[in-house]
């Protein structure tokens, strides 16, 4: 396996040393697709603070059980009034959107088999999707995340936490979130 480097948010530059690099919407400014190094497995989204052409730009497929849309409107805009109707939807993995809202820090992703793929670095304002496999953080600067993820909450039990073997980041453990 290739080394891979710390790169910055990709509002900075995109580039990408180890893993696929992959936009699954052709013209999609600003949104960074990453897959496992073999480029099965979608892993995660990175949305950065990009300019973004004016309406709604969905960055998830129809059939995510997370449905992630940028939406860009003018001064003056009316979204009509809407209420989401009760649905029964069964999903099988629990999935997380973080909103960096200030800070900075590296995001470390792993496939499901604890393997590290790539790091990226988030700044104030972006937002990541993690789709699938493993991941981990280190705070590069004070930083106040958002997180969002699918409920109810069952414990501590609902996740496997492991060593990083070959992550050429990190440093070893820290507390837990």
């Amino acid at each position: 396996m290739g080394s891979a480097l710390l790169l910055p948010s990709v509002a900075k530059l995109w580039k990408v040393t180890s893993g696929d690099f992959r936009e699954s919407r052709e013209g999609d400014a600003g949104v960074e697709h990453i897959h496992t190094l073999g480029g099965e497995v979608l892993l995660a989204i990175v949305i950065s603070v990009a300019e973004r052409p004016r309406g709604i730009s969905f960055v998830t497929d129809d059939e995510s059980a997370h449905q992630i849309g940028v939406l860009n409107w003018p001064e003056g805009h009316l979204i009509d009034a809407h209420i989401h109707k009760p649905l029964t939807r069964t999903i099988d993995s629990t999935q997380e959107v973080l909103f960096i809202r200030s800070g900075r820090v590296r995001m470390d992703l792993y496939d499901m088999e604890k393997n590290y793929q790539c790091s990226r670095e988030l700044v104030s304002g972006d937002t990541v999707f993690l789709v699938a496999g493993g991941h981990g953080f280190e705070i590069l600067e004070d930083a106040d995340i958002v997180e969002v993820k699918q409920g109810p909450y069952l414990g501590q039990g609902e996740k496997t936490r492991f060593t990083p073997s070959d992550n050429p980041h990190w440093k070893g453990s820290h507390e837990h979130k």
